[in-house]
């Protein structure tokens, strides 16, 4: 078992720390989160049935690291006192600046849904609450919290497709935006 473990370090160690430090910026947490993921592996090796799944394996432990990781930094409290305001945005790139504007906007809507749609949208989506968590935190059947944001999600759509005609790329990512309505040409619709 030693021998596996290092093994796999010798293998992964290097791809693995590239792989943690493109996701989290922090030099030190992405140090801790790979001896995290070293010691999961070390404790769950014996769980492993298929030896050439070895590296999906071990890459979908570090993605889950990662993932917890962005998780638990997130504070709950705060989403239901207000919106989040979007990262703020490289002012030299376009992408970046229709994406800010274009969040700004969805930020302006989001304020405009029913407070139930609202909450229910901002805790799962910003909050990072797993549908389960949403309908036990809001007391609602597993069904009723997966269409509550689904409604949501639907309203926004529609709230933001009537303010505005969108470009995407091969990818689905917005790479331009024209506004159909003057406030979004100012920054930020209110529809």
């Amino acid at each position: 078992m030693n021998d596996s473990i290092e093994n796999i370090w010798m293998q992964f160690n290097t791809p693995l720390e590239q792989f943690i430090r493109r996701r989290v910026p922090d030099t030190q947490a992405a140090d801790d989160l790979l001896q995290d993921v070293y010691l999961k592996i070390h404790l769950n090796i014996n769980t492993l049935r298929d030896d050439e799944r070895l590296q999906s394996w071990v890459y979908q432990i570090a993605r889950n690291a990662v993932y917890d990781y962005y998780r638990s930094r997130r504070p709950l409290e705060a989403i239901t006192d207000g919106i989040p305001a979007p990262d703020e945005a490289n002012e030299a790139d376009e992408a970046d600046d229709i994406t800010r504007r274009v969040a700004e906007s969805v930020r302006n809507m989001i304020e405009l849904l029913p407070e139930d749609y609202r909450e229910a949208l901002l805790l799962a989506d910003y909050g990072g609450l797993t549908q389960k968590e949403l309908a036990e935190r809001l007391g609602l059947s597993l069904s009723g919290a997966k269409s509550r944001v689904q409604r949501a999600r639907r309203m926004l759509r529609e709230m933001l497709l009537a303010c505005c005609h969108f470009e995407f790329d091969r990818r689905g990512k917005v790479i331009d935006y024209y506004p159909h309505c003057a406030c979004c040409a100012e920054g930020g619709c209110t529809v």
